[in-house]
């Protein structure tokens, strides 16, 4: 059975998980110890108004509704972070790019990463 992630806690451990980056979005994927496919979505404000925001969650939930059924990955948390470039993306070709790093996540394999930017503000 497929269920969403709505407790902060769970959104904050897929963090430390599997990350696949596109343009249009990221993915994080974390095995949760046996409780079956679940998905959570963020949109941070940084990306646009409501309606934008609101917009770009439609579009995910439909991509990980048709998607996770078959390829998302047994008892593990799936979290889609949006990103500014997936607001006017094709929903063939996001639909595409997440066949791609759901393929890569069951592989085990993620984005390295020291291309991460540290935060603004933080002591490095």
């Amino acid at each position: 059975m497929i269920s969403v992630l709505t407790k902060r806690a769970d959104f904050l451990a897929a963090n430390s998980g599997t990350r696949n980056a596109r343009a249009g979005f990221v993915l994080l994927t974390r095995p949760n110890a046996g409780q079956g496919i679940r998905y959570g979505i963020t949109v941070t404000k940084k990306i646009g108004n409501a309606v934008v925001r609101n917009r770009m969650k439609r579009r995910f939930r439909e991509l990980l509704r048709a998607a996770l059924p078959t390829q998302g990955l047994p008892d593990h948390d799936h979290v889609l972070i949006g990103r500014a470039g997936g607001i006017e993306r094709d929903f063939h070709t996001m639909a595409d790019e997440l066949t791609q790093v759901l393929t890569r996540a069951a592989q085990g394999r993620g984005d390295p990463a020291g291309g991460r930017r540290p935060r603004r503000g933080s002591k490095r």
